[in-house]
């Protein structure tokens, strides 16, 4: 079908093509001239495409070389100005793709909507309708013509493509199109007639010629800032493509499959197309592709970019992106093998093939902070007694295939979920999970101890190793691990010098270390089960207005016994105990809930902020709860500020879902920016609406050093549409600082420490908005809140603290 269509409109193409070169044989030079303008105007219209769908690369698009029509027909047969076009359009998509079925099927296109286009004007004409409303009517029904083929080729030849939901024309941009046709149409039959008003008229072929120019002027106009905005619209996926893919990359965390995911798109995001996938055969005409070598290695994989034929060809640029990407994608690859591959060697005892002392610690952290909070665990210690005797009797070589042997025991020994690692010259670890009970622990290091202790044959010499096994075991999640470790040492130790002082060797080799998990998890774990969580709020303030627009939500709570805990110790520990999601829901609905009453006190309080981590604004999470109670409050702005150091693994999902949350009107700031190891990384890494500057950056504004980069980054913002907040001001001089360097909102000790409710409230009934009121603090108040801010609790990854809004 595909092949019996391309043959009417070629047909179609060459016979109005011939039909007006003969028909021009015998005119005049003037005709000729007109022709020649005519065949430039069509070709640069030709290029000058009208996207009629919301979905770029997947919805029809439109030439409209009929505008150049009514101008051709005041000198030139109806069928003269209808090959004209035809062959400027040929031309025209024969230079720019390069392919002549592309170029037939373009070129009988206008050929036959230029005919329906006649038709309609002459029908009309004969129907008594005026020339100009004939034109009109004639544009619009090519228009109509054109679409309906695009529409059919489309949906009845083309492989369908996915539009994620979206229809297929947008009715905003077909109107826009269809009224800016039929105008410039309209005023080129009228000019091309009449001779353009600010314009000496000469004659007809002048008047015709200056139109025909006109319209080549316009359209290609358009097309250059067309091609800008293609140009800064590649620039930007190419920037957005660089950062997914480089993600995680000095981990090498990804699969060459993933990483082939995210590169994909990466080349939808830049280059444009209408498909991009990994195939094993390298492209087809209209395609661009380029080799996958890290995707199936042995195997020929290509990624391949397809697009619309009539949607313009793939350009010099394209081909330059779609390179570009691939060779950061194999870079990134090719750094995380390597990364792999020297992670592996320095994580591995070269002895033994067991992980070593810092694997060791790393997998404990990483076992404890995912177990859950009722999940136990031991470490095990263990010591190979006399070992430095059978080095110096036997050698060096004898003393490592014993290590050797103990390695393979140890591994054999221990269930699939354990660990066994050599960290020392003798010494072994093992971390035993998935636990119920101490006595399940003990089993297991009673089979370890009888398994190492059995009789082990080195070349002419028996060796019958004694262990010394020191257990610590934790019923609950750790928030400082290593202290497991420690007790786990000392109690082997303790083995050790029972033995020195004339204990028996076969008593005491499994000592037990009295280790609990610390008071404290317990304590945090019932203030977040039971909902006992307070909060306070600090003020986020204008300094345009002088007024209050916002409050951030600062987590807090007082244990009966101990008395006040420490902000960044509630939220370190609520993570640790897998109960940060539970503590953010529960600080964000008191927060709103809060919000609402400032409001209905002070109208001017339109926000609340709090801090969460980036991971956790994923539907799974919290995501999905907080979009909910934002549509709760519709009269106040939600704000989740991200900590600037959870940006580092932030993920094409995460990202994903900051730009839906954005789209349902909550706003994303990035947090504590400037401090530690900041990077302009940061700035784009993520979607945001609100740069929140640290404290750190603001504590000597006499340095002209701090006055530049907060100049610099006020400018960045207000380039990249985004607020700027600087939190730590402490007086009224540094408040002065700022507002001469043009910030337009602070928050600080100087506008108020974090207050409970009920102060807060009492502030905004006797005082309203006011940023500065007058106070009394007391010394204690001043020793329990940091004066920089207690905003920066979320100090510590993922705190629940404030809710933000962006100044106005």
């Amino acid at each position: 079908m595909r092949r019996y269509g391309l043959a009417v409109f070629a047909a179609a193409a060459l016979l109005t093509i011939v039909v007006a070169v003969i028909s021009l044989v015998p005119a005049p030079q003037e005709h000729w001239a007109v022709a020649t303008v005519g065949v430039l105007c069509a070709g640069v219209l030709e290029l000058t495409w009208v996207r009629l769908g919301s979905v770029a690369h997947r919805s029809p698009m439109i030439a409209l070389p009929v505008l150049a029509l009514p101008a051709l027909a005041t000198l030139l047969p109806m069928q003269t100005a209808i090959g004209t076009i035809a062959l400027g359009v040929l031309l025209a998509v024969l230079l720019e793709a390069g392919r002549l079925t592309v170029a037939l099927y373009s070129a009988g296109l206008q050929s036959l909507g230029g005919l329906v286009s006649v038709g309609l004007f002459a029908g009309l004409r004969a129907l008594g309708i005026t020339d100009l409303a004939a034109v009109a009517a004639a544009c619009a029904g090519y228009i109509g013509f054109v679409l309906l083929v695009e529409i059919l080729r489309k949906r009845i030849i083309d492989p369908p493509v996915d539009r994620g939901g979206r229809p297929l024309l947008c009715p905003l941009r077909l109107t826009g199109a269809l009224l800016g046709a039929v105008l410039v149409a309209v005023v080129g039959a009228l000019w091309s007639d009449a001779g353009p008003p600010f314009l000496v008229e000469v004659s007809a072929t002048v008047n015709t010629l200056e139109v025909l120019l006109g319209i080549v002027i316009v359209a290609s106009i358009v097309k250059v800032v067309s091609v800008f905005a293609d140009m800064r619209r590649r620039l930007a996926g190419l920037v957005a493509g660089a950062s997914s893919l480089s993600a995680d990359a000095e981990t090498g965390a990804r699969s060459g499959a993933e990483i082939a995911e995210v590169l994909c798109q990466a080349v939808a995001d830049s280059v444009g197309v209408e498909a991009v996938v990994v195939r094993g055969e390298p492209a087809r005409p209209g395609e661009i592709s380029l080799p996958l070598s890290f995707v199936a290695p042995g195997a020929a994989r290509y990624i391949v970019v397809s697009r619309d034929a009539m949607d313009g060809a793939f350009t010099g640029n394209d081909r330059r992106a779609l390179a570009a990407l691939v060779t950061t994608a194999e870079m990134v690859v090719k750094a995380g093998q390597n990364v792999a591959g020297l992670t592996l060697r320095a994580n591995t005892d070269p002895l033994t093939g067991l992980p070593n002392y810092g694997a060791f610690q790393a997998a404990l952290a990483n076992i404890n902070d995912h177990r859950d909070y009722s999940e136990a665990l031991a470490v095990l210690f263990l010591d190979l007694d006399d070992f430095k005797r059978l080095n110096d009797r036997h050698g060096h070589a004898a003393g490592d295939e014993v290590l050797r042997e103990l390695g393979r025991r140890l591994r054999a020994v221990v269930r699939p979920d354990d660990l066994v690692a050599r960290v020392g010259g003798d010494e072994f670890v093992v971390i035993l999970t998935h636990l119920t009970s101490l006595g399940e622990a003990k089993v297991v290091a009673e089979r370890i101890l009888a398994t190492t202790g059995e009789p082990l044959i080195v070349g002419p010499t028996t060796f019958n190793p004694m262990m010394s096994i020191g257990l610590a075991y934790s019923a609950h999640r750790e928030t400082d691990v290593t202290q497991l470790v420690q007790d786990a040492d000392r109690a082997m130790l303790a083995i050790k010098k029972t033995r020195r002082r004339g204990g028996s060797a076969h008593e005491s080799s499994i000592n037990i270390s009295s280790h609990r998990s610390s008071q404290m998890n317990d304590i945090i774990a019932r203030a977040i089960d039971e909902d006992l969580l307070e909060l306070a709020f600090q003020p986020i303030v204008s300094l345009i207005t002088g007024q209050i627009w916002a409050f951030e939500a600062l987590v807090r709570y007082t244990d009966p016994d101990l008395g006040p805990l420490s902000p960044p110790s509630i939220v370190e520990k609520a993570k640790g105990l897998g109960r940060l999601d539970a503590m953010t829901r529960q600080v964000a609905v008191k927060a709103m809930a809060a919000a609402a009453d400032f409001r209905l006190v002070e109208p001017r309080v339109v926000c609340m902020t709090f801090n969460v981590e980036a991971g956790q604004i994923l539907p799974d999470r919290v995501g999905t709860f907080v979009e909910d109670l934002a549509d709760r409050y519709p009269g106040i702005s939600l704000c989740l500020e991200l900590n600037e150091r959870s940006m580092a693994k932030v993920t094409p999902a995460i990202r994903a879902q900051a730009d839906r949350m954005r789209d349902l009107g909550l706003m994303i700031a990035l947090d504590d920016y400037g401090s530690q190891d900041s990077s302009v990384d940061s700035l784009v890494r993520m979607p945001m609406d609100i740069l929140k500057i640290d404290k750190s950056l603001v504590d000597d504004l006499d340095d002209i050093r701090q006055r530049e980069v907060l100049t610099a980054l006020q400018g960045f913002g207000d380039n990249l549409e985004y607020s700027m907040i600087v939190e730590g001001v402490e007086n009224e001089t540094m408040a002065s600082h700022l507002s001469a360097l043009g910030i337009r909102s602070a928050q600080g000790f100087h506008y108020g420490v974090p207050e409970s409710f009920e102060h807060t409230l009492n502030r905004l009934e006797q005082y309203g908005a006011a940023a500065v009121v007058p106070r009394i603090i007391p010394a204690l108040v001043r020793d329990t809140f940091d004066p920089e801010g207690v905003a920066a609790l979320p100090a510590v990854p993922g705190a629940p603290g404030p809710f933000a809004v962006p100044a106005a």
